[in-house]
């Protein structure tokens, strides 16, 4: 029997569980978001960053991969910032860089105060059609240290992934080996506005397309980092852009406080030093994840 008084509602599920709320709920929200596209009533600022398309269309669909298909774990939240500026740095991996879009959208989701990323990508990704209007209505900029500067002087979180493109274009034999880290130019914009970073470590990406060969004739020719062959592309033609349905963890580490270090921003020895304890602190992370997760494709 029910524990409610005679005449109450009983709480919550019963309602909310009707066939067909959650499409009514779907199809109303769309109705929304048309409305205030066609009004003109959204902000986007001064990088292109416009938060009302982000939430209504990238990070929905984005959450399909990131919770159904990839089944992330995601754990030391915790370690970051509630409020403020805040450097996360990734390793990256994954032939195409998907794991940027899924750390993005699964820090958005998980964090207590629903914090956006703010990515910084290779020019490339600007020079690509579409993909660079994607990339800037989702908050990312050109990876060079005065946007970085600015978006963490505004207290904003801002990602990066100093591998570049040598992470993403790695061969699978060479999977969670973290590549060289450039010149550490992350460092300096962390150390110039006094903002901690915090380390992150990404398992699951290195399998969704694993690279076993790059063609670099055909790279060269197409103006590209690299021409991948996986197992399933170019043999299968679009269906080889589907990503395998590997296991992936995420897990924050604590931030590396770098306010004491303000002075230090041009001292080589300090950035470098600082740039070096970040990528160790990644690659002994991922030793770690990759123990806890010894079947990629695993529940």
């Amino acid at each position: 029997m029910s524990d409610a008084p005679a005449g109450d509602t009983p709480p919550g599920p019963a309602v909310a569980d009707r066939p067909g709320d959650h499409w009514d709920r779907k199809v109303a929200q769309g109705l929304a978001f048309l409305r205030r596209r066609l009004a003109g009533d959204y902000e986007v600022d001064e990088f292109g960053f416009d938060p009302d398309l982000t939430d209504a269309v990238v990070h929905p669909l984005v959450r399909l991969l990131y919770r159904d298909w990839f089944r992330t774990e995601v754990s030391g939240i915790e370690h970051v910032p509630a409020e403020g500026a805040g450097l996360v740095v990734g390793n990256h991996s994954g032939t195409v860089a998907l794991d940027a879009l899924i750390l993005s959208t699964a820090l958005h989701d998980r964090h207590p105060a629903r914090r956006y990323l703010r990515l910084l990508g290779a020019d490339l990704v600007f020079r690509m059609p579409v993909v660079s209007e994607i990339a800037r209505k989702t908050g990312g900029t050109v990876a060079c240290n005065p946007d970085a500067e600015r978006l963490l002087g505004n207290g904003e979180l801002v990602g990066v992934f100093p591998e570049g493109f040598k992470g993403v274009g790695k061969l699978y034999s060479d999977r969670y080996k973290l590549q060289r880290f450039g010149r550490g130019g992350f460092v300096s914009a962390a150390l110039r506005t006094g903002t901690p970073i915090v380390p992150v470590a990404i398992v699951g990406g290195e399998e969704i397309y694993p690279m076993l060969a790059d063609i670099k004739p055909l790279a060269r020719l197409l103006k590209l980092p690299y021409f991948p062959v996986t197992p399933t592309f170019p043999w299968l033609g679009p269906l080889g852009m589907v990503p395998l349905p590997s296991k992936w963890l995420i897990e924050f580490c604590p931030p590396i406080p770098t306010a004491h270090l303000r002075d230090s921003a041009d001292d080589p020895l300090v950035v470098f030093n600082l740039a070096d304890q970040v990528r160790e602190t990644i690659q002994q992370t991922l030793h770690k994840l990759l123990e806890r997760r010894p079947d990629p494709f695993g529940p």
